[in-house]
């Protein structure tokens, strides 16, 4: 199990980052939109809680802020028809604290908004984590701050113009990779010039 990564931030791309170990490791690390939002400028020292998935097809490796984000990932892939995939892209359009609130709230609706997860899906996750998920109310938003702030709303903003959720988030984390962090309304702009300009 390689629960954490620490070294130097090597490389920025539109899902994923490359973490180089002090060994000489490079890490290839899918990442939630708001955990890509925070990360430091490529070549300085970043550290991830990371939870490693192995499947016929491959291992890969996602990474999270803090350990809030590690054990929510875990608690969704361990619900029936939720992939990694799916679970990343509930992280990236509401964030931990947000994600566990609607998952708790057996808010259908808001699950539902998100890329990939159906109605159904939004179902099934309220049934079978509504009542385990505790544990990411008590001080959990004390620990870290709220996941996804700028981008988060960056992207609900993309989406009430019309663009779609996967296009959106894929959009914002080109701006991200591209030139780091900035506000919401700096995000949008950037955002939209990847949108229209191809």
């Amino acid at each position: 199990m390689i629960a954490q990564v620490s070294g130097r931030l090597a490389a920025k791309q539109a899902d994923r980052v490359v973490v180089q170990t002090t060994g000489g490791v490079g890490y290839e690390i899918v990442v939630p939109l708001g955990v890509m939002e925070r990360l430091p400028a490529v070549g300085e020292t970043v550290s991830l809680s990371t939870e490693l998935v192995v499947r016929e097809d491959g291992w890969s490796l996602y990474g999270f802020q803090d350990e809030a984000g590690r054990r929510l990932f875990q608690r969704l892939i361990g619900v029936t028809g939720v992939g990694p995939k799916i679970a990343i892209a509930l992280l990236s359009a509401l964030g931990v604290e947000r994600g566990a609130r609607a998952v708790r709230d057996r808010n259908i609706a808001l699950l539902a908004s998100v890329s990939g997860i159906g109605k159904k899906t939004a179902e099934r996750l309220a049934l079978e984590l509504a009542d385990k998920l505790g544990e990411f109310e008590e001080g959990a938003g004390a620990a870290a701050p709220p996941m996804g702030g700028a981008a988060a709303s960056a992207l609900l903003a993309l989406e009430r113009l019309g663009y779609a959720t996967p296009e959106a988030d894929r959009a914002l984390r080109q701006a991200l990779a591209a030139n780091g962090g900035g506000d919401a309304e700096t995000l949008v702009r950037r955002a939209l010039q990847l949108l229209t300009n191809g």
